[in-house]
């Protein structure tokens, strides 16, 4: 961002509550030499590409990860 190139840092906050600043970010806050400290503005708006629903009460599905043969990693690794 200090070199001008151009990024997007997406936060998720309580819309009942006061929002806080960029800089309380834990993101931002560890990595300031990126940001600069007062921001160029709001970036344009743009058309949701899409969303998930979420569904109350649902949890995330748990699965094992899928396996592969330490020769097949190593191969793919290449």
């Amino acid at each position: 961002l200090s070199h001008g190139c151009e990024g997007f840092l997406a936060t998720i906050h309580d819309t009942t509550s006061e929002v806080p600043s960029i800089h309380d970010q834990p993101t931002v806050s560890e990595f300031l030499d990126v940001f600069p400290y007062e921001l160029p503005g709001i970036p344009p708006v743009h058309e949701v590409e899409f969303n998930i629903e979420l569904i109350l009460g649902s949890e995330p599905i748990s699965k094992d990860p899928y396996r592969i043969a330490l020769i097949e990693l190593k191969e793919l690794k290449d």
